[in-house]
């Protein structure tokens, strides 16, 4: 069904009015209003994840900017899925009231919006004949009235464009819903649900801000687009390796700044974006029908497109690997200067990293307090008796070690309302980690000391506890969640139901406690890789890392690398600013040399990934990659050794029986102690671009472990461990010993075996001779007597 709102006429006046649509030529443009200001304050919402960085937007005036500011069309759809809510909306039992925060690109305005709504109402809903208020950003946008069989039902509404703005507040509240609230025993049987699949639809004009290098990273990246962003990035026909460690380094950035929205980076070779990109190279390069402009050392120019002005290149530029990089990290490190479309870079000095000192790390030298996880000072407190949960999210290196039996400490610290209408009996504090539910805390302690004490008047409340983590909850990317349910007593008041002035907190002071813990780790593991860049992340920077590609790389191993650069700063929070690159197999063994290695390449660059794995338990014959099967010495020593859990055959099975595939495979440095390398592979590069969406997914990230993992589009992720692994990390000499011998029972048990054998063997000697000594003397009188005796 449609419903069309009475503002739809009037759209282009209050739009007009707000200084939204582009003026006419020669028309004086109006102060920009600050449209959040304007409008009233939005209702209380459910917490949703949102973009790291939410500042408004007014365009400053560029350089060289046009008497009539030039527009492009837009189109776009944002479904509540992508607005944070992947399993929906449901309004139900006593919170009948919610809403979403939804945020849009700071320089598109909306010339038209539609709402189709995807509905689920509960049959007793639907029995109250109750309608859902919809709400935006304060102003109502009409009832809806709740009919139907049921089943699922999809409604659309035309929103007034004038009234969608950057940051957004869309609301939903069930009429009547005080009355439903006040029935506590049917409450559960109100509910309704806002399915994933709806979404707004816009259209509009994306402003040209100009040529302005104040305004990076726009127009190439919104942080406040809600979706996936793709930044294409130009090099020359035949890019160099200092240009694309330059593009790393700004493509690590872009996706720390894109964190969960995901980001893609489409590479073009010796042609120009059709839209808007960042070029990298040289002074003098030609690319397609432009020519980089001349410049002395390191700069930044920010241009029209020569294929459409409408959009813009920004042009890192230097002469050689030093100056690129100077020019790169210019670029991310510090806000550009307004009013400018050109900076000459001054060389400054880039910070050195420490192992594991990520930011997006919980720290493992001290305990960390849980108000310094959370970004705003209230998310630690819980508004009413009906709200959502508490969530604390933190990232944890992927090598933490520790015994079996071991556990992380929470210490907890927390507090209910002190409302004499609260059930304290059935209050309780609801407490999970990673969607594993760990405890729930009482309001009051419980024994019989207490309870009496209790019925006496006496304070019992708990207020604080020590929850201990099993270590196979934690995980590189983890989140604490907690949830007051609070039960009313049956005479509570329903205005105090309502309430949204009761307070339940978590208290600043609470923290977790990962001190005991120690990096070390088995590699080759492609689970770390996958899911914290690890071991390459172990230094932030990749200071330590060398990224390969083949002799001439295509645009879908740029496009592939990049995109996994974007990920490692997405994992730490640091641009990769001290990562090298180089194309084909160095032959100075120095650079390959105390290195971890990441490289990207498809199975048809024969003569690189040839030399690549010589020496390894991989080979390709024939352009196809098969397993090497070891010898009856190497399944000897590795059953001795207790490494029990190596297939090569069934590796080597499935990959036969495979034809187009993409993944990761991994190994022990041939080059240095300790070092591992990955390599991002496929049977083509249709297939190697696969690998983006690929690791998008939850169930094929869970599903990539090992040392081979093999992805298809018929079976997904299948993954083995078909070489050795080494251990890389550090541990006490006592732990050290006892995790050897953890490791090695088998080997462990035939050393004891031998060891005894030779401890008796020695003592039966030993008192075999003793014996022997000891009965000599009557031996030889036996003797004597013996001959005596004879005739």
């Amino acid at each position: 069904m449609r419903l069309n709102t009475l503002l739809r006429r009037s759209r282009p006046l209050f739009a007009a009015a707000l200084g939204l649509l582009p003026l006419a030529h020669g028309q004086a443009e109006p102060a920009a209003p600050d449209f959040l200001s304007t409008l009233p304050r939005p209702v209380d919402t459910a917490p949703t994840a949102l973009p790291t960085e939410m500042p408004a937007f007014t365009p400053p005036a560029a350089a060289s900017a046009p008497a009539v500011p030039l527009v492009q069309g837009t189109a776009s759809s944002l479904s509540v899925a992508e607005m944070g809510q992947q399993k929906g909306l449901t309004l139900g039992g006593g919170q009948l009231r919610s809403g979403i925060l939804f945020t849009l690109p700071a320089d598109q305005v909306i010339t038209h919006a539609k709402l189709t709504l995807a509905l689920k109402v509960s049959p007793a809903l639907l029995a109250r004949d109750t309608s859902l208020q919809l709400m935006l950003n304060g102003q109502p946008l009409g009832a809806l009235p709740l009919a139907g069989d049921g089943s699922e039902a999809e409604y659309e509404l035309d929103i007034p464009a004038a009234m969608v703005v950057s940051s957004n507040n869309l609301s939903f509240e069930v009429q009547d819903r005080n009355t439903m609230q006040c029935e506590r025993d049917q409450s559960d049987k109100y509910w309704v649900t806002v399915l994933p699949q709806s979404r707004i639809q816009l259209e509009g004009q994306r402003l040209d801000i100009g040529r302005d290098l104040g305004h990076f990273p726009r127009p190439f990246f919104d942080p406040l687009q809600m979706t996936g962003s793709d930044v294409t990035l130009a090099f020359p026909a035949t890019p160099q390796p200092q240009q694309v460690n330059a593009a790393a380094l700004v493509a690590s950035w872009l996706g720390m700044r894109a964190d969960y929205r995901g980001i893609d980076f489409p590479v073009a070779l010796g042609r120009l974006p059709e839209q808007n990109g960042i070029v990298f190279g040289k002074p003098g390069d030609q690319i397609g029908p432009l020519t980089l402009p001349a410049a002395e050392g390191a700069s930044l120019q920010l241009i029209d497109n020569p294929i459409n002005p409408l959009y813009k290149l920004l042009l890192v530029l230097g002469s050689d690997e030093q100056q690129l990089r100077q020019a790169a990290w210019r670029l991310v490190s510090a806000p550009l200067p307004a009013g400018q479309s050109t900076l000459a870079v001054t060389a400054a000095t880039l910070p050195v990293h420490q192992p594991y000192d990520a930011p997006r790390w919980i720290s493992t030298s001290q305990p960390v307090p849980l108000r310094t996880l959370v970004k705003e000072s209230d998310a630690l407190v819980a508004n009413g008796i009906y709200h959502d949960s508490l969530h604390v999210a933190f990232r944890a290196a992927p090598d933490l070690f520790m015994w079996d039996g071991d556990t992380v400490p929470v210490q907890l610290g927390y507090r209910f309302p002190t409302e004499s209408w609260i059930d304290e009996d059935r209050s309780q504090l609801n407490v999970s980690i990673n969607g594993t539910f760990l405890r729930n805390l009482p309001v009051n302690k419980t024994g019989l000391l207490e309870s009496a004490w209790r019925y006496l008047g006496g304070d019992t409340r708990q207020e604080s506890t020590t929850l201990h983590l099993a270590p196979y909850l934690i995980y590189g990317d983890n989140q604490l969640s907690f949830y007051y349910a609070i039960a009313p007593k049956q005479d509570a008041p329903c205005s105090l139901l309502t309430s949204n002035n009761i307070k339940s907190r978590i208290d600043d002071d609470s923290y977790i406690d990962l001190t005991h813990t120690h990096h070390f780790s088995q590699l080759p593991n492609l689970s770390y890789y996958v899911g914290a860049s690890f071991p390459f992340s172990r230094l932030a920077d990749l200071s330590q890392t060398l990224l390969l590609l083949p002799a001439t790389p295509s645009a879908a191993e740029l496009r592939t690398l990049l995109g996994l650069m974007g990920r490692a700063g997405n994992a730490t929070g640091v641009p990769v600013s001290r990562v090298q690159v180089a194309f084909g197999l160095p032959r100075d063994r120095a650079v390959l040399e105390d290195r971890d290695i990441l490289a990207v390449a498809t199975l048809g660059e024969r003569a690189f990934t040839g030399a690549l794995l010589t020496g390894t338990p991989f080979q390709q014959e024939e352009g196809a990659l098969t397993v090497r099967q070891p010898g009856t010495l190497a399944r000897l020593k590795a059953w001795a050794s207790g490494d029990w859990f190596r297939k090569p055959m069934e590796a080597d099975r499935y990959l036969s029986s495979t034809d187009a595939w993409r993944g990761f495979l991994s190994f022990p440095s041939l080059w240095s102690h300790n070092r591992v390398v990955v390599l991002a592979t496929a049977t083509n590069d249709q297939e190697l671009l696969k690998l983006r969406g690929d690791l998008k997914s939850s169930a094929i990230n869970a599903g990539v472990r090992g040392d081979l993992a093999v992805i298809t589009d018929e079976n997904g992720v299948r993954s083995f461990r078909v070489g050795p692994q080494v251990p890389v990390g550090q541990l006490p000499w006592y732990l050290m010993m006892v995790w050897y011998a953890s490791q090695h029972i088998v080997l462990l048990s035939l050393v004891m075996v031998l060891f005894a054998a030779a401890i008796g063997l020695s003592l039966y000697v030993l008192l075999a001779r003793h014996a022997a000594q000891r009965l000599a003397p009557y031996r030889g009188a036996a003797s004597k007597d013996k001959k005596n005796d004879q005739p």
